[in-house]
Protein backbone atom coordinates (compact mmCIF):
# COMPACT_ATOMS: atom_id res chain seq x y z
CA UNK A 1 0.00 0.00 0.00
CA UNK A 2 0.95 3.23 -1.24
CA UNK A 3 1.43 6.08 1.60
CA UNK A 4 -0.68 8.85 0.57
CA UNK A 5 -2.22 12.53 1.46
CA UNK A 6 -4.30 13.33 -1.69
CA UNK A 7 -6.75 16.03 -2.18
CA UNK A 8 -8.73 14.49 -5.64
CA UNK A 9 -11.66 16.09 -7.31
CA UNK A 10 -14.62 14.32 -9.48
CA UNK A 11 -16.31 11.27 -9.28
CA UNK A 12 -16.10 9.67 -5.60
CA UNK A 13 -16.77 5.77 -7.09
CA UNK A 14 -13.74 6.26 -9.47
CA UNK A 15 -11.44 7.88 -7.02
CA UNK A 16 -12.48 5.10 -4.84
CA UNK A 17 -11.74 2.77 -7.55
CA UNK A 18 -8.28 4.20 -8.12
CA UNK A 19 -7.29 4.67 -4.16
CA UNK A 20 -8.18 0.24 -3.65
CA UNK A 21 -6.16 -0.46 -6.56
CA UNK A 22 -3.21 1.81 -5.45
CA UNK A 23 -3.15 3.28 -8.69
CA UNK A 24 -2.27 6.67 -7.51
CA UNK A 25 -0.88 7.87 -10.54
CA UNK A 26 -3.83 7.72 -12.62
CA UNK A 27 -5.02 10.85 -10.31
CA UNK A 28 -2.89 12.88 -12.69
CA UNK A 29 -5.29 11.58 -15.48
CA UNK A 30 -6.82 15.24 -16.54
CA UNK A 31 -9.69 13.75 -18.87
CA UNK A 32 -10.35 11.62 -15.64
CA UNK A 33 -10.11 13.48 -12.49
CA UNK A 34 -11.16 17.11 -12.56
CA UNK A 35 -8.31 18.03 -9.85
CA UNK A 36 -5.79 16.36 -7.94
CA UNK A 37 -3.39 17.68 -4.82
CA UNK A 38 -0.90 15.45 -3.48
CA UNK A 39 -0.22 16.75 -0.08
CA UNK A 40 3.00 14.62 0.62
CA UNK A 41 3.30 11.68 3.28
CA UNK A 42 5.00 14.26 6.01
CA UNK A 43 2.40 16.68 5.98
CA UNK A 44 -0.06 16.43 9.40
CA UNK A 45 -3.67 16.74 8.65
CA UNK A 46 -4.02 19.08 11.23
CA UNK A 47 -2.12 21.30 9.08
CA UNK A 48 -5.24 21.76 7.31
CA UNK A 49 -6.89 22.70 10.61
CA UNK A 50 -4.54 25.49 10.75
CA UNK A 51 -4.69 26.51 6.83
CA UNK A 52 -8.02 27.34 7.80
CA UNK A 53 -7.30 28.71 10.59
CA UNK A 54 -5.35 31.08 9.41
CA UNK A 55 -7.37 32.08 6.56
CA UNK A 56 -9.71 33.36 8.80
CA UNK A 57 -7.59 35.85 10.72
CA UNK A 58 -6.45 37.21 7.23
CA UNK A 59 -9.42 37.36 5.84
CA UNK A 60 -11.35 38.23 9.35
CA UNK A 61 -14.39 35.46 8.09
CA UNK A 62 -15.71 33.42 10.30
CA UNK A 63 -15.05 30.50 7.14
CA UNK A 64 -13.49 28.13 6.55
CA UNK A 65 -14.25 25.84 9.46
CA UNK A 66 -11.17 23.65 10.51
CA UNK A 67 -10.77 21.42 7.97
CA UNK A 68 -11.32 18.34 10.63
CA UNK A 69 -15.03 19.86 10.59
CA UNK A 70 -15.83 19.64 6.88
CA UNK A 71 -15.04 15.75 6.75
CA UNK A 72 -16.93 13.04 6.89
CA UNK A 73 -15.22 9.65 6.73
CA UNK A 74 -16.20 7.05 3.95
CA UNK A 75 -15.65 3.66 3.60
CA UNK A 76 -14.42 2.50 0.39
CA UNK A 77 -12.12 -0.23 -1.88
CA UNK A 78 -8.85 -0.09 0.00
CA UNK A 79 -9.93 0.80 3.39
CA UNK A 80 -7.70 -0.23 6.57
CA UNK A 81 -7.06 0.89 9.85
CA UNK A 82 -4.01 2.63 8.32
CA UNK A 83 -5.54 4.49 5.52
CA UNK A 84 -8.83 7.00 6.04
CA UNK A 85 -10.88 8.26 3.11
CA UNK A 86 -12.90 11.29 3.70
CA UNK A 87 -15.53 13.36 1.70
CA UNK A 88 -14.45 17.27 1.98
CA UNK A 89 -17.61 19.12 2.28
CA UNK A 90 -18.01 21.31 -0.79
CA UNK A 91 -18.43 24.02 1.26
CA UNK A 92 -14.84 24.52 2.42
CA UNK A 93 -13.75 23.81 -1.09
CA UNK A 94 -15.56 27.31 -2.15
CA UNK A 95 -14.77 29.06 0.85
CA UNK A 96 -10.93 28.44 -0.07
CA UNK A 97 -11.62 29.06 -3.77
CA UNK A 98 -12.61 32.42 -3.03
CA UNK A 99 -9.42 33.07 -1.75
CA UNK A 100 -7.58 36.05 -3.54
CA UNK A 101 -4.33 35.86 -5.15
CA UNK A 102 -3.54 38.90 -2.91
CA UNK A 103 -4.20 37.60 0.18
CA UNK A 104 -2.21 34.11 -0.08
CA UNK A 105 0.29 35.67 0.86
CA UNK A 106 -0.44 36.49 4.19
CA UNK A 107 -2.54 33.31 4.70
CA UNK A 108 0.92 31.74 3.84
CA UNK A 109 2.87 33.09 6.42
CA UNK A 110 -0.10 33.20 9.10
CA UNK A 111 -0.64 29.84 8.43
CA UNK A 112 3.73 29.16 8.71
CA UNK A 113 3.40 30.82 12.55
CA UNK A 114 1.08 28.31 13.26
CA UNK A 115 2.59 26.05 12.52
CA UNK A 116 6.04 26.97 14.34
CA UNK A 117 3.49 27.21 17.31
CA UNK A 118 2.37 23.94 17.24
CA UNK A 119 5.99 22.42 16.08
CA UNK A 120 8.18 24.98 17.11
CA UNK A 121 10.86 26.75 14.39
CA UNK A 122 10.70 25.17 11.05
CA UNK A 123 13.83 25.05 9.09
CA UNK A 124 14.23 28.23 7.22
CA UNK A 125 13.94 26.29 3.76
CA UNK A 126 10.77 24.71 4.73
CA UNK A 127 9.39 27.80 4.37
CA UNK A 128 9.31 28.38 0.63
CA UNK A 129 7.06 25.05 0.35
CA UNK A 130 4.52 26.08 2.93
CA UNK A 131 3.98 29.19 0.79
CA UNK A 132 3.71 27.60 -2.64
CA UNK A 133 1.23 24.90 -0.75
CA UNK A 134 -0.75 27.63 0.02
CA UNK A 135 -1.47 28.81 -3.42
CA UNK A 136 -1.69 25.21 -4.76
CA UNK A 137 -4.45 24.67 -1.87
CA UNK A 138 -6.29 27.68 -3.76
CA UNK A 139 -5.45 26.60 -7.17
CA UNK A 140 -6.92 22.85 -6.34
CA UNK A 141 -9.76 24.21 -4.77
CA UNK A 142 -10.69 26.64 -7.78
CA UNK A 143 -10.56 23.80 -9.99
CA UNK A 144 -12.08 21.32 -7.42
CA UNK A 145 -15.34 23.81 -6.90
CA UNK A 146 -17.73 22.53 -9.15
CA UNK A 147 -16.50 18.95 -9.39
CA UNK A 148 -19.08 16.29 -8.26
CA UNK A 149 -17.38 15.11 -5.20
CA UNK A 150 -13.93 15.76 -3.32
CA UNK A 151 -12.32 13.17 -1.39
CA UNK A 152 -9.04 13.24 1.16
CA UNK A 153 -7.46 10.08 1.01
CA UNK A 154 -4.49 9.91 3.63
CA UNK A 155 -2.80 7.11 5.44
CA UNK A 156 -0.80 7.16 8.90
CA UNK A 157 2.55 5.16 7.33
Amino acid sequence: MTRLMDLVAGDAPDILLVIGTDDLAAFDEPDRFTAHLALGGGLDPTWLDLFSEATRAVTGSAEPPDFIDARLELDGPGDTEDRVIERVDPSWISTVARITEHDIGAIAARWIDLVEDELGDLPREEKPSIRELAGQLVAFCQAADRAPDVLFAWSLR
